[in-house]
This record gives structure tokens, sequence and C-alpha cells, in this order.
């Protein structure tokens, strides 16, 4: 049987992504789900008229603005309050998604640009699909997925190894000790019983 590359293959999500949350949270116990704040603006600015859609997302994005969880939760019911004078359709979507939107806050303030947005995601699956379409036919799905596995590794080398890694390893230190904090002192990490002798 021959695979035609990834031509076919969408995922089609309703607004709530209910059956891609649960499959997640069946697989994944324990982890967050945080809607990508970008694909959130178009939503909301789809049912903005045209002359509102700037200011309104010049409001939204003070959300993001914030310096820590409890300031952009306050800005959050700001927002919502005054655009919900204004734009009611707009406050409604601001309220239904306000879990799924703002969870990258409960991650350290470093890691909020990697996880607010989708974006990096999509970035990997444009190259999955430039190089499937690439390859064209396959003759199997075990070929379709060596090559779309390649690819994955070679992002995961690049985002652990790279110049800039995607999140370095003080960051991650940070996650894994929210709540016992540890010194970071220029990407170099001094665990606290270390700080101490």
């Amino acid at each position: 049987m021959k695979t035609r590359g990834l031509d076919g293959v969408k995922l089609v999500m309703s607004d709530a992504h209910t059956g891609l949350k649960k499959a997640i949270g069946t697989v994944f116990q324990g982890a967050g789900w945080q809607r990508c704040r970008v694909h959130f603006m178009r939503n909301v600015l789809a049912v903005v008229p045209k002359g509102s859609q700037d200011m309104v997302a010049s409001i939204i994005r003070t959300i993001f603005a914030q310096p820590d969880r409890e300031h952009i939760e306050k800005q959050f019911q700001e927002v919502t309050t005054m655009l919900g004078r204004s734009h009611p359709k707009v406050a409604v979507m601001l309220t239904d998604a306000q879990p799924d939107l703002l969870a990258f806050a409960a991650f350290p303030r470093r890691h909020w640009r990697q996880i607010w947005s989708t974006n990096p995601l999509e970035r990997v699956n444009k190259e999955i699909k430039r190089r499937t379409d690439v390859v064209g036919v396959f003759p199997n799905t075990t070929a379709l997925l060596r090559l779309a596995g390649s690819v994955l590794i070679e992002q995961h080398d690049e985002w652990e190894a790279g110049e800039r890694r995607y999140f370095s390893e003080a960051s991650m230190l940070e996650l894994a000790t929210m709540n016992n904090p540890v010194e970071v002192i220029d990407e170099a990490v001094i665990l606290p019983e270390l700080a101490a002798a």
C-alpha cells in the first residue's frame, strides 16, 4: 500500500478542543493544556468589526505583558470587564477560554514565551510537510514515520544543544524546583544545599 505524504492529514478541533484535551489528560496525566494566544486572537478578531480590531487586540495583549500570575489574572478581569461593555462576544470568549489561555502563568516566567504560542510547533510541522512533499509517495507507513521521526530528532537536537536552547538547563531546573527554589546566576545553577556550603 502506497501512502501519500501528509497532504490530507488535518486535525479538526472544536473551539473547546474537548477530544484532544481528554486524550492528553488520559495519556499525559497531570499535564496542562495551553491554548495558543495567537490562534485565540485570530478567533476573537473574527467577531470584532474591522475598525475596532486594533484596539481590541491591544487591550487583550496587555494581559500577556504582566510580570506575574497575580497581575495577569487581575488584568484579565479588567480587560474582560472593559470589553464586556463594548464587545460582549469577546468578553464571553475570554471568560470561556481563561483557564486554557492563562495556563502558561503557572510556569516560570522564562518559559512563558515558549509555551503561550504554538508557533514553534507549527514550524516543526511545516518542516515535516516540506520534507514529505519532496518525497511525495512513500512505499509504506513505516517509511513516512521514519522521515517524520528523523525531522523530530533533528529538531530535538537543535532545541537541546543549539546556540539558543529552547529551554535551558537552568530554566528546566526552575520548573523542577518551583516549590524548592534554586539560585540561578548567569545560567549557572546553584542548588540551595551547595549555596550554603
